[in-house]
């Protein structure tokens, strides 16, 4: 087994219960950032090494605005992570994408309110990562083709409207996110993959679409019980197209995701601060 190919899953509650995992362990991780959600959960998936976080923490306790993104993110990079697969509940922006859908999406709208920490720079280092292709294309094929494999219904492509929640959608923003030709509404990934980004680590999205928002005159408004509902009955199909996905990633990385900050930094190296070098040593260490 090599850490080379060390895969994360970011989600909810059943999904570091896998069938199959071994050699379990919790690790709890300290951060310059804050602690992440929870311990790290750790282990072995077909000779596989797997590292999961839930992200809300364990029994959902982080509103989507109160989650450490930044902790959650390092945490995994220490960890020796190179590939995130997130998993989330969506809400569905076509008619086509239905409750219980698959969506891989590789795009997306920013509806949060500057109140996040979704950058790793700032305190004497300025950086500027590249950010046209938000997801990596070549871990959410293989996303697609698991999910396929797995059974799912899946689409692939299209754009995530992220939220800054807690509430739901009006309807009238609703309507204008139909407008903007938007496929799903969530209220996390894009900051995940900002930070992944940053951390150079390949990121993807696992998107389950657990209703149509408010926007759909034939299906009621979303409600809390009803994607509860959806999610329970899909969490034996996330882990099949993660279990489907961790046998087809290979150990080498042909994406450019590992390399994505080498001229981002655009700070003078000789005036970087001692204490935010070293705080970002392992995001960024090996260009400093």
């Amino acid at each position: 087994m090599s850490d080379q190919n060390t895969i994360g899953v970011i989600g909810g509650s059943g999904l570091y219960d896998m069938e199959g995992l071994e050699e379990v362990r919790r690790i709890r991780v300290t951060t310059p950032f804050g602690d992440p959600s929870d311990e790290y959960v750790t282990g072995v998936l077909n000779g596989v090494k797997m590292v999961f976080l839930p992200r809300h923490g364990r029994g959902h306790r982080y509103l989507p605005s109160e989650v450490n993104y930044r902790a959650n993110i390092y945490g995994m990079k220490q960890l020796g992570v190179q590939r995130i697969i997130s998993v989330s509940a969506v809400g569905s922006l076509k008619d086509a994408i239905a409750p219980g859908h698959i969506v891989i999406p590789d795009q997306f709208y920013d509806r949060t309110k500057g109140i996040r920490k979704d950058t790793f720079f700032g305190d004497g280092i300025v950086a500027h990562a590249g950010f046209a292709d938000p997801v990596c294309a070549c871990l959410s094929e293989t996303l697609y083709r698991a999910a396929l494999k797995a059974g799912a219904t899946t689409h692939k492509g299209g754009t995530y409207i992220c939220m800054e929640g807690p509430a739901f959608s009006t309807r009238a923003e609703s309507f204008s996110y139909l407008a903007l030709g938007a496929s799903v509404i969530g209220m996390t990934n894009l900051t995940e993959a900002k930070l992944a980004r940053e951390a150079e680590i390949c990121y993807g999205i696992i998107a389950l679409s657990t209703d149509y928002d408010c926007w759909h005159e034939h299906h009621d408004d979303v409600t809390v019980e009803a994607i509860i509902q959806i999610i329970h009955q899909n969490v034996a199909m996330a882990k099949n197209i993660i279990r489907h996905a961790v046998a087809d990633i290979s150990a080498d990385r042909s994406c450019a995701c590992g390399s994505a900050m080498q001229y981002a930094i655009i700070t003078d190296k000789t005036v970087i601060p001692a204490e935010t070098r070293q705080k970002l040593e392992p995001i960024i260490g090996k260009y400093l």
